[in-house]
């Protein structure tokens, strides 16, 4: 595949709803996912499987899709994917049911990736990380130093000013500024907002773009820009294959660690079904799948998935590094509703400034 037709894939695999090609199967199951799940490579042997038509709605950010579910009816949504540590909250919220453990591959997952604070709840499982990577720095390697990019603060430096673009998702992107400046994601107060604005304000001076998913990887893959800040191996990893000049890094700042996670509605009358789809993204030749899906790659949460993976894959995934790389990297922040809203404002100024 070529880089154009591959980025036309990416933005295909974006479009709001994805119907699959199991015209005559016996059930439905409705999915509201990433645009990781979309990819017919991932989707397709679970309803030849099953006799099953999976209809998937792609969404970005738990706002959006807690907005989709209460706009729906119960029953309307089977499974859903959404970032661990946003579990809890979907829980408190009642959308998600208790799935069974001892059909989950739980002892396949690290602890530290499989979130059970998050995940669980008095000691029943809502939800399974199923995959999880870093928002870091991605970056053209022919076109920038890359000794420049184990230094985070080289973004708010005059050196790269114009060859920048920043991946458009206040969390992330305001906890590196936060762990560049020497602060923790997980002790973040309002008395930090000034300096991450501040911060902020000073890349947003060295930008070329803030954009979405699909316009960042694009901007970096075609040369519009050198370096992509809040990027990682989703970014690059599916794109290295074709570009080998594309990279990414923890810098000695290390980066900012995400996971999503699967599970299935609480409301849900394809319960049975659903909880087949989970254990299949689950299972070692799911998750490989799933790793390389053509949106995005990024590391599977079972670690039986290598099995199924090729060396090549596994060195863009930089696989047998991940041990030190979770080590170097913290969670997403996870602001009080008070704190939250503050920092979207602090986005909202950096967008506008």
């Amino acid at each position: 595949m070529t880089r154009k037709s591959r980025l036309l894939a990416l933005a295909a695999s974006v479009a709001a709803i994805t119907v699959t090609t199991a015209a005559n199967a016996a059930e439905e199951l409705n999915a509201l996912v990433w645009c990781d799940h979309t990819d017919p490579a991932l989707i397709e042997p679970f309803e030849k499987a099953h006799d099953a038509k999976v209809n998937l709605k792609v969404y970005e950010g738990t706002g959006a899709a807690l907005s989709i579910i209460d706009q729906s009816q119960p029953g309307d949504w089977d499974v859903l994917v959404i970032d661990s540590i946003d579990v809890p909250r979907a829980i408190d919220a009642g959308i998600l049911g208790p799935l069974p453990e001892d059909e989950m591959p739980v002892a396949d997952i690290d602890p530290t990736i499989r979130m059970d604070d998050q995940t669980m709840r008095d000691g029943k499982r809502y939800a399974v990380t199923e995959k999880y990577g870093y928002n870091t720095i991605s970056f053209n390697k022919d076109k920038v130093d890359p000794a420049d990019m184990e230094d985070m603060t080289a973004l708010w430096g005059d050196k790269y000013k114009g060859k920048i673009a920043v991946y458009d998702y206040y969390l992330p992107v305001e906890g590196m500024v936060a762990m560049g400046l020497g602060k923790k994601t997980a002790d973040l107060s309002d008395s930090d907002l000034p300096a991450i604005r501040d911060t902020l304000f000073k890349l947003k001076d060295n930008a070329k773009l803030v954009g979405d998913v699909v316009s960042s990887q694009t901007a970096l893959a075609t040369g519009e820009v050198d370096i992509l800040v809040g990027g990682g191996e989703w970014v690059t990893a599916g794109l290295s294959a074709e570009n080998p000049a594309l990279d990414w890094i923890l810098p000695k700042q290390g980066g900012v660690r995400w996971a999503q996670a699967i599970g299935v509605f609480k409301d849900s009358k394809k319960q049975k079904l659903a909880t087949e789809f989970v254990k299949y993204i689950l299972s070692p030749e799911g998750q490989a799948k799933l790793a390389t899906s053509s949106c995005y790659w990024a590391m599977p949460a079972n670690e039986k998935a290598g099995a199924d993976l090729t060396d090549a894959q596994k060195k863009a995934l930089r696989w047998d590094e991940q041990p030190e790389y979770v080590k170097n990297s913290q969670l997403y922040p996870t602001p009080s509703p008070e704190l939250d809203a503050k920092m979207q404002d602090v986005w909202t100024e950096f967008l506008q400034h």
